[in-house]
């Protein structure tokens, strides 16, 4: 894992999200990609519309979208400085901070982006919080790569304890694959089942094997409650863990944006870092 994409604009979660990408950047020697993204002419959605439905003229709106891409552009370089970070507008080994801008739609951007980098990483929407939402969803479902979410408020640290919400499906197991340079790097890691392993599909003792073999000590919490959400967040308080690795699953391949049961849960409601993966 080299390249840990995040997309910058200078508001406080975009603050948190950076911070915790130059820390999971410097502990395994990625780079770390910000990518301000600013509104084009083809966007359904106006990533600045609080500031945009503000201006009227156009030569106004062209200076504030000027000065937005110019704050995130600030935000970005003075916390790579505070991190130890080069900054660079080319790409060159990592570490270093390399700064872009484009123009278009976050699906444009996470199509395009998204593929060629190994983590992404963005902000929990807030309730109603539509761009924040776009976001998420956008680099979730055009990726095809992990996509670490993060709570607005700054967690106190992210991938130290990582527990893996494991279920025998192909699902997860990419994700714990994406995902192995932070496991082994993690001070822990707790493998959580709820119910009976009877699926055709890995169990967990052989899931334990995989991670011995990458050098990833692992512990194994066997749970059998009627509500998987709730046995998954109660292992993950207990366990005290910072990170929750799961697999993301749709209700409908052909509705694809619509998530059901535990995966929404995770992604809207509970206030914790989630590392997901759809394909």
């Amino acid at each position: 894992m080299k390249v840990i994409c995040v997309p910058v604009i200078d508001r406080p979660e975009c603050a948190v999200a950076l911070s915790a990408a130059f820390e999971l950047g410097n502990n395994i020697g990625a780079a770390i990609m910000g990518y301000h993204l600013r509104d084009h002419g083809d966007s359904k959605i106006s990533v600045h519309e609080d500031v945009a439905a503000l201006v009227k003229d156009n030569e106004q709106s062209t200076l504030v979208e000027s000065n937005t891409q110019h704050q995130a552009e600030l935000l970005f370089k003075k916390l790579a400085e505070q991190q130890g970070y080069p900054f660079k507008n080319k790409a060159s080994k990592a570490p270093i901070a390399l700064w872009q801008a484009k123009a278009g739609s976050p699906n444009k951007l996470f199509s395009i982006v998204g593929p060629v980098t190994d983590l992404i990483i963005v902000s929990r929407p807030k309730s109603g919080g539509k761009k924040a939402k776009k976001f998420m969803l956008s680099a979730l479902l055009n990726s095809a790569k992990p996509v670490l979410v993060l709570p607005q408020e700054k967690y106190i640290s992210v991938a130290k304890h990582i527990c893996i919400a494991w279920n025998q499906s192909p699902e997860v197991s990419r994700v714990v694959t994406a995902a192995i340079s932070l496991l082994k790097n993690a001070e822990q890691v707790t493998i959580v089942t709820n119910g009976a392993e009877n699926k055709l599909g890995p169990k967990s003792r052989h899931l334990q094997n995989y991670l011995t073999m990458h050098g990833v000590n692992s512990q194994h919490v066997k749970l059998n409650e009627n509500n998987d959400t709730e046995a998954l967040m109660r292992c993950y308080d207990e366990s005290g863990s910072d990170l929750l690795l799961m697999g993301a699953y749709s209700k409908s391949r052909l509705r694809q944006v619509i998530f059901g049961g535990v995966t929404e849960h995770m992604l809207f409601d509970a206030n914790i870092p989630v590392l997901m993966l759809h394909n």
